[in-house]
């Protein structure tokens, strides 16, 4: 998908991509430390990890095509690019952490020593991810809008 109605379509799908990375993020946060939170918003960050997975490459994919499009890109706009080849891998390790709380809800009853430790270890992975994504996408997005807007 490179135009939508004549416009880029990384231009378009970039919004979507900007409210929905952090948006998961701080959801699968929420769900891995929060079990009252995880009991009623699990289904909810699985359909919204999804979306974002399906989303973030094809924005990539029509930001590589819209960057082809450029003579000389600037060096703002490479390091634009260089960030934004990392969110699909970001958003897919949100996408397996989602998967993972949702797992663990569903074996919720069983009460076991090491399902706690397993609460403790995905709580810390899915904060790191969650953080990891948050900084890359506002690192990402920055970096874009300087490239389009300059220093204004």
């Amino acid at each position: 998908m490179t135009t939508i109605s004549g416009l880029p379509a990384h231009v378009l799908l970039v919004h979507f991509v900007v409210v929905l990375v952090p948006l998961t993020a701080l959801l699968v946060m929420l769900c891995a430390v929060w079990p009252a939170a995880r009991r009623r918003l699990v289904w909810f960050v699985v359909a919204m990890a999804i979306v974002t997975m399906v989303l973030t490459p094809l924005t990539v994919e029509a930001g590589e095509w819209l960057y082809a499009q450029q003579s000389e890109p600037s060096a703002t706009l490479q390091t634009h690019a260089e960030r934004g080849a990392y969110m699909p891998y970001l958003s897919a390790a949100m996408l397996l952490v989602a998967i993972v709380l949702a797992a663990m809800h569903v074996m919720e009853g069983r009460s076991d020593r090491r399902r706690a430790v397993a609460n403790v270890v995905i709580a810390f992975v899915a904060v790191a991810v969650g953080i990891s994504a948050i900084v890359a996408a506002v690192r990402t997005g920055d970096s874009g809008a300087h490239a389009v807007w300059g220093g204004s």
